[in-house]
């Protein structure tokens, strides 16, 4: 067939095809351009899951008349004019295709009125950009879009669609969302004639927080803490989830770029990162997060439908996420409510990478888990923190007790020095009793805590072995035989790029061939590991982000069994020095919410929720 030019009806259902999904992609593209009209109220009116009518009104402000026959044609817009407008968008549309699209697969009409016009305008239309006659209409300022029965013309598309009560829950999970994007505007949804959501504008902070009660429920607030986080020109604020706060499904994520709700794999990724210490296995943290950073750094055209981005320096956004969240996450301690960093404590996003250890480091105390709760093993100021050739080991892989051995043997043993315990305030009180031999009781002035000793402890000694690993030059091992690990000629060539920074985490990893590396010594802690899966692993990582933590959370897996065997055991009889000593560690310890498992390690129990279960005062 010749080569022909497509009608434009046809060319818009196309369109419709990438932006118009369902009637939930109708709402997204109508009520952002409610948002760049700088409309302060949305009214969203839904009948039948939006399958029959879908109809969107603001009060922003209006189109003129002479541009309505423009606003339904494609790539037409009143938000950028250049390129370099399009490099650096603020506004939530620019594309100019949703209204002929979405009026090439319904029936669509539009009203409009500006500010100083004596009456509003109205169109219809069909997608073909054709035959539009305005006419007057009584509509006050701002627009009304009304869209009825979609896919109508479209049958195939139309059998795709779900349940009316699914295609509302779309709807209704969509408005939710972008509320929590804008607190300034108010919104009201309907269906069927019934009010589902009637949100006024939060302007203070206590209006925003109860917007947020009322979409992600109450205990959201309760278990989480607010956030504000800055660094390198990158701004985040918002509140993120306890990690006992968390959920089976990814249901209550909600992640905002300059204002745009987006998925991103880079966010998900720094996320994930923050929570894997904390988090209990196979659940899910929840936070609402809104990131600002310069828009010429943010790619928002990299999808149809403006649900993802693309990131100009994704590796200065990773480790900026990932520092917010693990700094946030580890200041969670006993009397802490708020975790807020401001530009004066960071002048660049920090990550906690074994990348960045150094090459020495100064003499430490390294509290051995083996030497007994309360007993600590200290270095020697006149000597390294590690002998730099330890001995070689006769065989691989080591276990957990060589492990501690290997450390231990690396130390003089003395005895510790009791520390006196401080006047200040103590937040976990004062210990009471023992109880079963397994949970402490503490009192304090507000009520009553109580502590998983071995899940308390466990954290404690994990912490601390991680900030010894990782303050200082990494004990390393060599081989008795190398391995040959063949690769292919780019990762040969990453690795020996790299060389220097396997070498600061412990390994010797030399290129031997075009495609082959040879790995001649390794990390004291990875003795029981497959290591030419390690490397592999971390070459894919770094070839495709930049970076890897493979490495990283192989150690933290190995110290965390060092510090569960380590930690003192359920049934063993406490004094209360020891319980009160293990208070006041747990009061200086980050992350000291869970275990390294995800566990709570504490609960606290107020003098009100007491007097309630006896029915005082009633």
């Amino acid at each position: 067939m010749r080569i022909h030019s497509l009608p434009t009806q046809l060319v818009n259902q196309i369109a419709a095809g990438e932006v118009v999904e369902r009637p939930s992609s109708v709402v997204k593209e109508l009520v952002e351009n409610c948002f760049d009209a700088g409309a302060s109220h949305v009214f969203i009116e839904i009948e039948q899951g939006g399958a029959r009518l879908i109809k969107i009104r603001d009060n922003g402000c209006g189109i003129f008349k002479e541009d309505l026959p423009l606003a339904l044609s494609r790539h037409a817009t009143s938000k950028i004019a250049s390129l370099k407008d399009l490099e650096q968008v603020v506004s939530m549309g620019f594309r100019g295709e949703a209204l002929p699209s979405i009026s090439s697969v319904s029936r669509l009409s539009l009203i409009s009125r500006i500010s100083d016009a004596d009456c509003a305008w109205k169109v219809v239309a069909d997608g073909s950009e054709q035959n539009f006659d305005p006419q007057p209409d009584p509509h006050p300022q701002g627009t009304t879009i009304d869209v009825r029965d979609l896919f109508y013309n479209t049958p195939a598309r139309r059998k795709f669609l779900k349940t009316e009560k699914t295609e509302f829950a779309h709807i209704e999970t969509l408005i939710k969302r972008m509320a929590l994007s804008r607190f300034d505007i108010g919104f009201t949804l309907l269906h069927n004639q019934k009010e589902i959501l009637n949100l006024k504008q939060a302007e203070t902070e206590t209006e925003q927080e109860q917007r947020i009660a009322g979409i992600c429920g109450s205990a959201f607030l309760e278990n989480s803490v607010k956030i504000e986080f800055a660094a390198s020109g990158l701004s985040v604020t918002g509140w993120v989830g306890l990690p006992t706060f968390s959920r089976s499904q990814q249901d209550m994520q909600f992640f905002y770029v300059n204002g745009r709700l987006v998925r991103d794999k880079l966010v998900s990724h720094a996320v994930k990162q923050a929570y894997q210490d904390v988090l209990f296995h196979g659940r899910q943290p929840v936070f609402v997060l809104y990131l600002t950073l310069d828009p010429c750094l943010v790619d928002v055209n990299a999808h149809p439908a403006k649900l993802e981005v693309r990131f100009r320096e994704g590796r200065l956004v990773h480790d900026f996420l990932f520092s917010a969240l693990h700094r946030s996450l580890a200041n969670i301690r006993p009397g802490a409510n708020v975790a807020w960093v401001n530009d004066s404590e960071i002048v660049q996003p920090e990550v906690e990478s074994l990348a960045q250890i150094p090459s020495t480091m100064n003499p430490v105390t390294l509290d051995l888990p083996q030497s007994g709760f309360g007993k600590t093993v200290t270095s020697n100021t006149d000597r390294p923190f590690y002998n730099p050739r330890p001995p070689q080991q006769a065989s691989l892989p080591l276990n957990v007790e060589e492990v501690i051995n290997t450390y231990a043997s690396l130390y003089p043993k003395t005895e510790s020095v009791a520390q006196p315990v401080e006047s200040e305030a103590k937040p976990l009180g004062q210990a009471i009793a023992h109880l079963h031999n397994i949970y402490i009781l503490a009192e304090t002035p507000t009520g009553i805590i109580l502590v998983d000793t071995h899940a308390a402890h466990e954290r404690v000694t994990y912490e601390r072995l991680k900030q010894q690993y990782q303050k200082g030059s990494i004990p390393s091992q060599p081989l008795l035989l190398p391995i040959k690990i063949k690769v292919s000629a780019a990762e040969a060539d990453l690795a020996e790029q790299e060389y220097d920074f396997f070498t600061t985490l412990g390994f010797e990893l030399n290129r031997s061939g075009p495609e082959t590396l040879v790995l001649r010594s390794i990390p004291v802690l990875l003795g029981n590991t497959d290591l030419e899966t390690l490397v592999r692993d971390v070459l894919s990582d770094m070839s495709e982000h930049g970076m890897s933590q493979r490495i990283q959370e192989k150690s933290n897996e190995i110290l965390a069994t060092v510090a569960c065997h380590g930690a003192v055991r359920a049934r063993r009889r406490l004094t209360i020095d020891e319980m009160n000593a293990l208070l006041r560690d747990m009061e200086q310890t980050e992350r000291i919410g869970q275990c390294n498992h995800g566990r709570p390690t504490w609960i606290s129990l107020s003098t009100q929720e007491l007097d309630k279960f006896f029915l005082r005062g009633q």
